[in-house]
């Protein structure tokens, strides 16, 4: 199908085209019991993964000092951010009712983004598979501080752990399988951050740089991946595993709005952002959330109006048969971790029946809200991160987003919403190129 074809077909697809922010809904979503139906996954796999990380958690308490304040869970806070919320309202000239949070994964202990979520849980999934074949750990109620031990170190240095990735996928693989003792090679796309590939090389991963973009980098993995058995491939476009890691989020999130004495039901519903790259994370957390609270939550994913893959993928039901360049779009973004010109197929086609919409942002307005997010709630986040902000004004500010609040008899409820958007890396970025970012913003602010 050509883009003419795509122009007069599709509503809202000429201001893609032409890198313009847009609030989109997804005529696809029928509710959550529909979209149930149209897959395999269920709130039991979440359980299943949550209680997979929870057997970890006595390993991370031991070996990992960051993670002993949740006792070796792996999790993030939620955080106010009243001062950010009026200056939205300021530069988008828009009313936002309801609380607005960020969702602080950027703070997520040992990789420091969403990643550290789903890679994470992939590459334990994946030793613990390996214990039990080699017989060192005798089931699911062993010992699990025995994964820092030099016995399993020495069993899992005989076999590999690769991957392909933009940085922080790379990140969250590289480290936990170095710690674990996997021999591990990362792949990394020309996105890539200088500073993410030598820390990954600090913390003992093989860093392989290509000078292509995301796709290429993750079939050039998977290739030599492909070609070693005893080789095991983290793969960001088709991995099950790594979607079900994600999920676990969304039982946490409850817990924590639930402390908060946050409630979610039909008169207060929950609206959630989420950066987007190839989907994963936001997919999975956004199922997750849609097992956990249904047609209460709205789910919108996030992206820069140079690499809309997602949407894209969702407006043409083409899914990853179609790349942001069969757009005619540039794909040049300093969102780096969003920087993938081909969503997932499989998680755009399972999310096509759950997400409740997207968004874009452009380069000029996520550089802005980088620097007021660190003058206004000293919270300093990587590009990529800042992609949902503006979810809530334009939920507000648009004619998509007005029609979405009437057609879902929203309206009157709003008062009593809770807005959320996931903050999805920026601790472990190095001081200088924070420092770089945020003055990017500030000479657009002057």
């Amino acid at each position: 199908m050509s883009t003419k074809t795509w122009l007069d077909s599709i509503p809202g697809f000429d201001k893609v085209m032409n890198y313009e922010p847009i609030f989109w809904i997804n005529d696809q979503y029928k509710g959550v019991d529909f979209a149930n139906q149209t897959t395999d996954f269920s709130y039991a796999d979440m359980v299943d993964a949550r209680e997979r990380l929870k057997r970890f958690a006595p390993y991370f308490n031991k070996y990992f000092p960051e993670t002993r304040e949740r006792e070796g869970i792996i999790e993030s806070d939620i955080t106010p951010i009243p001062a950010f919320k009026a200056y939205l309202e300021d530069f988008y000239d828009v009313s936002i009712k309801g609380d607005l949070f960020l969702k602080r994964d950027d703070t997520l202990p040992i990789a420091g983004t969403i990643k550290a979520r789903g890679a994470i849980y992939e590459v334990l999934k994946h030793a613990e598979s390996r214990a039990l074949q080699a017989g060192i750990l005798s089931g699911y109620d062993d010992d699990y501080t025995k994964f820092g031990t030099d016995e399993f170190k020495e069993v899992f240095s005989r076999y590999k752990v690769m991957v392909g990735t933009t940085g922080n996928l790379g990140i969250s693989v590289g480290v936990m399988a170095a710690a674990l003792g996997f021999d591990v090679t990362v792949h990394m796309s020309d996105e890539a951050k200088e500073w993410k590939k030598q820390h990954l090389r600090d913390k003992g991963a093989n860093v392989i740089e290509h000078e292509t973009n995301f796709t290429e980098a993750v079939e050039r993995g998977r290739a030599q991946s492909d070609m070693d058995a005893d080789s095991y491939f983290v793969d960001d476009e088709h991995s099950h595993d790594l979607f079900l890691g994600y999920t676990v989020a969304a039982l946490r999130l409850k817990d924590q709005l639930d402390e908060k004495g946050i409630v979610v039901d039909e008169d207060h519903p929950l609206f959630v952002y989420s950066p987007c790259g190839i989907g994963g994370s936001p997919g999975g957390t956004m199922f997750g959330l849609k097992q956990v609270y249904g047609d209460h939550v709205h789910c919108f994913f996030a992206q820069p109006t140079h690499m809309p893959s997602m949407l894209v993928g969702l407006m043409t039901e083409r899914y990853d048969s179609v790349s942001v360049f069969d757009a005619n779009i540039d794909a040049i973004t300093n969102m780096d971790g969003l920087a993938v010109p081909r969503t997932s197929g499989f998680v755009a086609e399972l999310m096509h029946r759950f997400f409740n919409g997207g968004l874009t942002i452009s380069e000029e307005n996520q550089k802005m809200h980088l620097t007021q997010m660190i003058d206004l709630e000293d919270i300093r986040l990587e590009p990529a991160a800042l992609a949902g902000l503006p979810g809530p004004a334009m939920l507000f500010g648009t004619d998509a987003g007005q029609r979405y609040l009437t057609d879902n008899q929203l309206v009157d409820k709003m008062e009593q919403a809770t807005h959320i958007a996931w903050a999805t890396g920026g601790s472990m970025v190095p001081e200088a190129s924070m420092e770089e970012f945020y003055q990017q913003g500030k000479n657009l602010l002057h």
